[in-house]
């Protein structure tokens, strides 16, 4: 006696103990332990089970998670900054408690430098890299804790913003930080960032490199 079953699994199959897992939508033909399939049937009840084996292994499944996930996009640009001057873009808000000599420690810095598309001043400005710095290390011009706002107002990404935080553990080398999140176009992005100084123009400024490497969910909206 034949039997159908939509989105549930029969309680026994061809009288063997195989054990399937419900899958949606598939149709699963079984036979009552009490009625030996004819013989006719058996090719086309083999196939049919085959087919939901196959359906079921690991290799069809995709991995959670990944199918949110778009391109891996690589956004390079250079970011200038001026120490002192009435156009410094950096400032430190407080001292070491410990001293300004001695520690970095409970000190609080801020910066809004500039996002420009190449190394050189004159190249095309494309927002402001916006921060705020916090010692946290008892050493001298070690550890601190930071927290970046990419503010883009030129450009593919203009009106959009990426956020940035982590650790800085020295400014010697490549410095990396996480991607956390942005708005517009950077919306529930996540990712890293890579930031080297790589020349001092003149003894008040520097020019610094940066690399980001954003992930960016299909499902988020911009205008």
């Amino acid at each position: 006696m034949l039997r159908t079953y939509k989105n549930e699994v029969p309680h026994a199959v061809l009288q063997c103990p195989v054990v399937l897992q419900p899958q949606p939508l598939i149709t699963v033909i079984a036979i009552s332990m009490a009625s030996p399939p004819p013989p006719t049937l058996l090719p086309l009840l083999l196939l049919l089970l085959l087919l939901l084996l196959a359906s079921t292994t690991p290799s069809s499944t995709a991995t959670a998670g990944h199918d949110d996930d778009g391109p891996l996009t690589h956004i390079h640009l250079y970011v200038h900054e001026t120490y002192t001057g009435q156009n410094a873009t950096a400032a430190a808000v407080l001292q070491s408690p410990l001293g300004a000599n001695t520690s970095s420690f409970g000190s609080i810095g801020v910066v809004d430098d500039e996002i420009r598309s190449g190394p050189d001043r004159s190249s095309a400005l494309l927002g402001r890299y916006q921060g705020v710095f916090f010692g946290t290390s008892l050493e001298l011009g070690k550890g601190y804790l930071s927290s970046i706002s990419l503010v883009f107002t030129a450009g593919e990404y203009a009106g959009s913003t990426l956020s940035v935080e982590g650790p800085i553990l020295g400014f010697t080398g490549t410095i990396e930080r996480a991607v956390i999140g942005g708005t517009g176009k950077f919306r529930l992005a996540r990712g890293y960032m890579l930031f080297k100084m790589i020349s001092k123009p003149t003894p008040e400024t520097d020019v610094n490199e940066v690399h980001l490497f954003v992930l960016m969910s299909r499902h988020a909206k911009h205008d």
